[in-house]
């Protein structure tokens, strides 16, 4: 049996396009979101402030699909659905996470960046 080998450089690997799930707008942030554990469809969305109902359920489909989301219906009246991370899901949240407090860290950067980009002549 072959060792499958993933190479995100590579046009036809698979992990590129998890990687485009993941490092999407909506994908980054319901994972950081779903760091702070269950949440309902509505809580999540409110939380991802800007998705939409139809975005955010492709998003979970498809984070539900590469193995980071976990979806479970509750037998309740009526019947209720929550989303958690999958422990491959917590570990690379984990990594966004970081990288989201790097950024929000670092804005005061960025924008003075940009300032002195926009600043110069055409």
């Amino acid at each position: 049996m072959h060792e499958l080998v993933a190479d995100v450089f590579a046009r036809g690997c698979t992990s590129r396009k998890t990687l485009e799930s993941i490092t999407g707008k909506w994908g980054v942030l319901a994972l950081v979101a779903l760091r702070e554990g269950a949440y309902r469809f509505n809580a999540l969305r409110r939380r991802v402030d800007g998705v939409s109902e139809k975005m955010l359920a492709q998003t979970l489909q498809t984070l539900e699909r590469d193995g980071l989301v976990h979806r479970e219906v509750l037998a309740t009246i009526p019947a209720r659905v929550e989303y958690t991370l999958t422990p491959l899901g917590t570990e690379i949240s984990e990594q966004l996470f970081a990288l989201v407090q790097l950024l929000e860290a670092r804005v005061p950067q960025v924008a003075e960046a940009q300032a002195t980009y926009d600043a110069r002549p055409k």
